[in-house]
């Protein structure tokens, strides 16, 4: 269940499954009873609940959720947004069913009680909250009161996953058929809780007609493209990869990526490295290659080696207006490019030049900027909230593949496909590890993983090695314990055989 919806696209798959058949009142009535569940999983029977429920079908869920509980030994009350005659079809035979007071939503709805069923918007959201809502919510949230969402916490939007004024923060979101975007996307994760999709009787069927883009990131995604060792094989099948780097003053950077590049498994690595940098990567590299180059002209005429495949520049790279040229100099090459860092901003005047080389070359390109770096090359995107559509639009404007970092970060195509990582702690936020990131995604690329693939497994890849290091991380540490990772991998795809 990795595709993410929208809310049109969540919309859309229980049209089909209506017009496939599944009546509208039953995929109603499961998806209340699947809330009450999760509301039984939790807290003890003869708890005082109190049900919050909407005008629309997210109402109607609250509705079903409500009599399950009662059944079920709860002391339930359920207020209404709304008046009961004004409902829709659905939620006003679910309403019909609940043969107990309806009581109208207000602050009085809360006395006495200990749980809170969020019944109020979903996925329809489609303005602020205010008004009485907006004072339940200040109200839940002073009380401390756990609530369990249905859908989406009321507040966030289900497909960018922002909040709309203010939201509540669930203990838990029970959603239906398929996550959405606003899930994963933060700031809305960190208001949804412990999320679980669950079967309210929509066909996996539908999906071939919806066509989801986006999909969360994890193995199963893109562990069958991953590149197999071969028995057979030796290090020139695996590939070169070359890493550009800095000024003399700044050529760690360059290295924490050429090791990750090398130990994620590519063949060669080499360090690019100007005459003034050379001893410095020298003295400190030793199963990383160093090889130096006079200027731009000097650093295309050594990317002219057909045996290399993947190119990294930006680490480390400075501010001097050289490295423009330097990045011209690596997307001229035929080798798939990796720019990152000052690769990026060096464009932040002339970001149009980028694009048009980006645009031009055969080989593909990957940018991967942290939020800072991507609004200097993409100031036009800073006003649109979602960041799962700054990184498409941006992809599609530029050419490459854009990894857009961050807990949550998003890895975009220029032709729509993305992915959202979810698997980063706090404490991968460290000096380094985005120079980490950049040597793992050259790294796969230089074994002929795909673009977008090679850079949905490194994202998840850098992920994973924080979580199995721990808090404490330093850079270094990241590539100390990828082969532990790649092992766990192993087991999952067989990657080493």
């Amino acid at each position: 269940m990795l595709e993410l919806l929208t809310s049109e696209e969540m919309a859309r798959a229980e049209q089909l499954a209506a017009e496939a058949g599944t009546s509208t009142l039953t995929m109603m009535e499961n998806a209340g009873r699947a809330v009450a569940e999760e509301v039984v999983r939790r807290y003890p029977r003869g708890s005082r609940v109190t049900v919050l429920c909407g005008p629309g079908n997210n109402g109607g869920d609250g509705f079903v959720c409500a009599r399950y509980l009662r059944e079920r030994g709860y002391q339930v009350r359920l207020a209404l947004l709304g008046k009961q005659e004004e409902l829709h079809r659905d939620p006003k035979e679910m309403a019909r069913r609940w043969d107990e007071a309806i009581e109208p939503l207000s602050l009085q709805s809360l006395e006495g009680a200990q749980i809170i069923v969020d019944a109020i918007f979903g996925t329809g959201l489609r303005d602020d909250i205010g008004g009485a809502v907006a004072q339940i919510i200040e109200e839940v949230t002073a009380r401390k009161l756990p609530v369990v969402s249905v859908d989406v916490p009321t507040g966030i939007d289900a497909t960018r996953g922002n909040v709309r004024g203010l939201a509540f923060k669930a203990a838990a979101t029970i959603t239906f058929f398929r996550r959405k975007t606003g899930h994963v996307l933060l700031p809305g994760r960190l208001y949804c809780g412990d999320v679980r999709a669950v079967e309210i009787g929509i066909p996996a069927t539908v999906l071939a007609d919806i066509a989801p883009r986006t999909f969360a990131n994890d193995p199963d995604f893109w562990l069958r493209y991953y590149p197999k060792l071969r028995l057979e094989g030796h290090k020139y099948d695996r590939g070169h990869a070359i890493v550009v780097s800095g000024p003399m003053e700044s050529t760690g950077a360059a290295r924490l990526a050429a090791r990750a590049a090398l130990r994620s498994g590519a063949g060669l690595v080499s360090v690019a490295t100007s005459k003034a940098a050379f001893y410095i990567n020298a003295a400190q590299l030793t199963a990383i290659m160093v090889a130096p180059f006079d200027g731009a002209a000097g650093l295309s005429d050594y990317l002219s080696d057909p045996r290399i495949r993947a190119t990294l520049i930006g680490p480390g790279a400075g501010r001097d207006p050289e490295v423009k040229d330097l990045v011209l100099s690596v997307l001229a090459s035929d080798a798939v490019a990796v720019l990152d860092a000052e690769g990026i901003t060096a464009f932040e005047d002339a970001p149009a030049e980028l694009f048009d080389q980006i645009r031009a070359r055969p080989a593909p390109t990957i940018m991967t900027p942290h939020e800072g770096e991507f609004l200097k090359v993409f100031p036009e995107l800073e006003n649109e909230v979602s960041k799962l559509e700054r990184a498409r639009r941006a992809a599609e404007l530029s050419g490459a593949v854009i990894i857009l970092k961050g807990a949550d970060t998003v890895v975009a195509a220029p032709d729509g496909l993305a992915a959202i990582s979810e698997n980063a702690p706090p404490w991968l936020a460290t000096a380094g590890s985005g120079d980490v990131l950049a040597g793992l995604v050259t790294g796969l690329l230089a074994q002929g993983m795909a673009a977008f693939d090679a850079a949905s497994a490194a994202v998840w890849i850098h992920g994973e090695l924080a979580t199995t290091y721990g808090p404490g991380l330093i850079a270094e540490d990241l590539t100390e314990v990828l082969p532990a990772v790649l092992q766990r991998l192993d087991k999952r795809g067989k990657i080493f055989s």
